[in-house]
């Protein structure tokens, strides 16, 4: 019997890759996951090992390859989504020239703030270099140095012999797809947080030579550009082989993860909405027009999906929190015990949250663990438990982290709606949390929104992924999408709670304007 067409997408998250076997028609027939090692180094480092990657890879799709819904002579397409923001370096071979520098890393803050400031300086920036940044790109590099902006100036000052030798600084989904191709390529997408191209017409976003002047970055350095859509080239010989699938098959140029999690999760139509809970989090919307807000760190910005924006803004760390904890306080390999945490810690983790009251009983968690990068760009400020005393447990303390990042994720909803212009009316949860009722249940009673579960949320990027690779070979258009993804349950704010949580809320930012600059103190280099 023939099977239906199918995408191979690849996910390269933070804590590793996810490859999974998608029908043309967006149903997920099988995933694999394997781990990769993040590296955090002194003075704000986060790297990793680009063969790491490609070794999970190559791992996990030999898996996908021995599920008995796989078929080589079905597999049409290879589409790559991956984390956004971070910089791999590579030589004219196209081999990577150490490790690839991460979303998270803040060593270049003290080169963005250089290069953004003048003789007169609006929170950081000088007016007329902001005004050209924004009319052409709709932003401006941040200035915690975690654009790859100020990686490569990072590079350039710390590591000249790497800058030098590198004959293409790329995005990891492009550094990916040079492996699979040996074409070396960036999308509209992709290439939008270095903060150079003109992407004021959709249909061609260009390298804008003013922008590079201003941002100081090698033209000649940075990818050829193409459509999120455009089939890049076909696979190579030696990827072909790694993977187990045919060479020559097409393999679609693909978008960064908070691009395929906007496709993945179906909310592309006009006030549709969605939330991420991953390692990082946001909560974003496709638009039909260019805006930025400077001051909040949120711009209209390409989207994957042909002639479409979608509003950029991330939250630094949400399931990342929840990572500490598991890890850093919960359990642990040292004097006081050597725990290996559970196969189901995180359905343990949720059922002792529940045993704590909604609002923790005012024990507040701040999810700033790795600063923040909106609604405000502050890399000083750093997470913190309020108002503890001697009857604070451990499940309040554990549902105090749930609904920090909670009330993390209503600040950002408060900015994203007022760069909109009208309220949200709900939002869909994506992401490794939106597997978690509690913290589904949490997020409708702290944003006052209903919060919509979609099925299987941990593999929206690579649903994403795959609908885009399908728009690519013209198995899909884009307005079929929000058909294709389904609805397992909505989760509406419970009103009982609202006064508790709205008090809470506004303790949560006075907290960040009464400490900000006490962090500045403790954490400035």
């Amino acid at each position: 019997m023939a099977r239906d067409p199918t995408i191979l997408a690849i996910d390269l998250g933070t804590s590793g890759p996810k490859v999974a076997l998608v029908t043309v028609g967006g149903r997920v027939l099988t995933t694999a996951v394997r781990p990769t090692t993040l590296l955090l180094l002194p003075g704000g480092g986060a790297e990793q090992d680009p063969d790491d990657w490609w070794r999970a890879i190559v791992e996990a799709t030999a898996e996908v390859r021995d599920h008995p819904s796989f078929d080589a002579s079905a597999v049409k397409a290879v589409c790559v989504t991956a984390q956004w923001a971070g910089t791999v370096a590579v030589d004219s071979s196209g081999a990577a020239l150490g490790n690839a520098i991460l979303w998270m890393d803040t060593r270049g803050a003290q080169d963005v703030r250089a290069l953004c400031k003048g003789w007169v300086s609006i929170e950081g920036y000088a007016p007329r270099k902001a005004a050209r940044w924004v009319r052409k790109t709709g932003g401006a590099p941040s200035l915690n140095g975690k654009d790859p902006v100020g990686h490569i100036l990072w590079m350039k000052r710390a590591d000249p012999a790497r800058y030098d030798a590198a004959r293409w600084f790329l995005e990891p989904k492009d550094y990916l797809n040079l492996r699979l191709t040996g074409t070396a390529a960036a999308s509209y997408d992709s290439i939008a947080m270095h903060w150079v191209t003109d992407n004021r017409n959709l249909d061609a976003v260009v390298y804008d030579d003013g922008l590079l002047a201003l941002t100081g970055l090698p033209g000649d350095k940075l990818p050829p550009l193409r459509a999120a859509t455009d089939i890049l080239d076909p696979l190579c010989g030696s990827a072909a082989e790694a993977l187990g699938i045919a060479k020559g098959t097409p393999v679609v140029c693909g978008t960064p993860d908070v691009q395929s999690a906007a496709v993945g999760s179906g909310a592309v139509g006009p006030s549709k909405a969605h939330l991420y809970l991953g390692t990082s989090s946001w909560v974003s919307a496709h638009v039909p027009f260019k805006k930025t807000d400077l001051f909040r760190n949120i711009a209209s910005l390409p989207s994957a999906l042909p002639g479409q924006y979608f509003v950029g803004n991330s939250q630094e760390t949400a399931g990342g929190c929840l990572n500490w904890l598991r890890d850093g306080v919960l359990y642990g390999d040292d004097a006081l015990g050597r725990d290996t945490p559970p196969a189901d810690v995180f359905a343990r983790i949720d059922a002792v949250a529940q045993s704590a009251p909604p609002g923790s009983d005012n024990v507040l968690f701040t999810p700033w663990l790795m600063g923040e990068r909106c609604p405000v760009a502050d890399e000083h400020v750093r997470g913190s438990f309020l108002n503890l005393s001697l009857a604070t447990t451990r499940a309040h303390l554990v549902r105090a982290v749930l609904e920090g990042v909670a009330y993390n994720s209503r600040w950002l909803l408060r900015a994203v709606e007022r760069f909109v212009g009208n309220p949200l009316p709900s939002l869909r949860v994506v992401g490794g949390g939106g597997k978690s009722d509690l913290w589904c249940q949490i997020h409708a009673d702290v944003l006052d929104r209903p919060i919509e579960q979609v099925r299987d949320p941990v593999s929206v990027n690579a649903l994403g992924a795959a609908m885009i690779g399908a728009v690519g070979i013209g198995e899909l258009q884009p307005d079929e999408i929000p058909d294709k993804v389904d609805i397992v349950r909505t989760f509406e704010p419970r009103p009982v709670y609202r006064d508790r949580y709205e008090a809470l809320f506004g303790a949560f930012l006075d907290h960040y304007r009464s400490s900000k600059s006490f962090f500045r103190r403790l954490n400035h280099p």
